[in-house]
């Protein structure tokens, strides 16, 4: 067959395939559009909790309104809604409920000090979101809509739940995917579910419940023996429910013994990982005498890559330098590292006296201090600064609660239009 016969009958396959396509009506799948959105306001508006109320630290009180958007294989990606909040149903043969087909994020919405209301790098959670579902077998989308979907919930419920009168606060934001499609065959869900709900949340970097006696400044950390959370070749990088659940052994086993947080270890080294759904950063003196900030490094895919994490990495990498006009006179500059390290490392540098202190960075945890760690049996004290944190944490969470709240103007902290 010469050249141009070989064009021809190229030719009139392609025309077939694509005649074929057409009598099949194969169907174009539909992006996440907030341009479709549809918004149907409650009859039965809740009351506002009080700051730092039990029904707060309950964090069981959800605003009036939710988001939900379904996607099928046939359609994609409906029209999205903002409704009333309620209950959801779904099959007890639903995919989420026997394969976790399931992913979340987390973020914040807050009230600055100059009246407006923020989000903060809700580009990265949308992005990690999209991330998430992917490993899952749950559909894909923009995540700039995501963004803007955000926005136009926190648009309806931000100005009562976050009033004006009260700056300083904030609302915890839950978008979540499930596979809610009648799926009991292992494969990927035929029918899912996006909704996102916000949630009254408590300062858990430094608030006491009430009715309860004050507890000391700093968290316990109890080393984790033979759990782990992750492992290299795993999920432990994706915001999923798997992730989750089977710590809460390991989790409430340490609340009993009086610590708040597992220290995630990996290996017959104690390489250390994360501690409970935070990432962990101590700083402390090398043998060389260099100050330096470490936390565990990200390219095993065994850690979450935080936002806060993120923002704390590029904030010292920026301003905890030599000549920095952000840096206190009494504070040092550092070297900022990410690497693999060990509990038999940090034993070491307290034996010889070179922690200088840690801390947890993570969105319900904020930057909390960490006062003292259990490993093998032995409870090692880390220094406080000035008692109640040390003083780079302390920095840093200024540092980030000034873009939070609107004290400084920063590309992170996303305003929400509320006209």
């Amino acid at each position: 067959m010469n050249g141009h016969a070989v064009e021809t009958a190229s030719h009139l396959i392609q025309n077939g395939v694509n005649a074929a396509k057409t009598l099949v009506h194969e169907p174009e799948m539909h992006d996440l559009d907030v341009s479709k959105l549809t918004v149907s306001l409650t009859k039965s508006p809740g009351k506002v909790p009080e700051p730092d109320s039990l029904e707060i630290w309950d964090m069981k009180t959800c605003t009036d309104h939710m988001v939900k958007v379904t996607w099928t294989d046939d359609v994609g990606w409906h029209a999205p809604t903002i409704e009333p909040y309620g209950q959801l149903t779904m099959s007890p043969i639903a995919s989420c409920l026997h394969y976790a087909t399931q992913c979340f994020e987390g973020l914040k919405v807050y009230r600055g000090f100059d009246g407006k209301l923020r989000l903060f790098r809700p580009d990265k959670n949308c992005a990690r979101l999209v991330m998430s579902s992917a490993r899952v077998a749950l559909p894909t989308f923009n995540p700039k809509e995501l963004e803007k979907l955000l926005k136009a919930f926190m648009k309806v419920d931000g100005p009562k739940w976050l009033p004006k009168s009260r700056p300083g606060r904030f609302l915890y934001l839950r978008p979540a995917i499930i596979g809610n499609g009648e799926q009991i065959g292992v494969t990927a869900p035929s029918e899912v579910l996006m909704f996102i709900v916000a949630v009254g949340w408590p300062d858990l970097s430094s608030g006491t419940r009430p009715g309860t006696l004050p507890k000391p400044p700093g968290l316990k950390l109890l080393a984790s023996k033979s759990d782990v959370r992750a492992w290299p070749g795993g999920f432990g990088y994706a915001k999923v429910g798997a992730n989750y659940g089977p710590a809460f052994v390991s989790h409430m086993e340490g609340r009993k013994m009086g610590y708040d947080q597992i220290l995630w270890l990996l290996g017959a080294d104690y390489q250390v990982t994360e501690a409970g759904a935070s990432n962990f950063f101590i700083v402390w003196k090398t043998k060389e005498g260099n100050l330096q900030l470490v936390t565990a490094p990200l390219d095993a895919k065994v850690i979450l890559e935080g936002v806060t994490r993120g923002s704390v990495l590029e904030l010292a990498r920026q301003r905890l330098v030599s000549g920095s006009e952000y840096l206190p006179p009494n504070i040092t500059d550092l070297e900022v590292v990410e690497r693999n390290f060990t509990m038999l490392e940090i034993e070491e540098a307290w034996e010889e006296g070179r922690i200088v202190e840690a801390f947890l960075s993570g969105t319900a945890y904020f930057i909390t201090p960490v006062s003292a760690i259990s490993f093998r049996d032995e409870e090692i004290d880390i220094p406080m600064g000035d008692g109640t944190s040390g003083y780079y944490a302390a920095l840093l969470k200024k540092w980030l609660k000034d873009i939070m709240y609107g004290n400084v103007q920063h590309e992170w902290g996303v305003v929400i239009d509320e006209e």
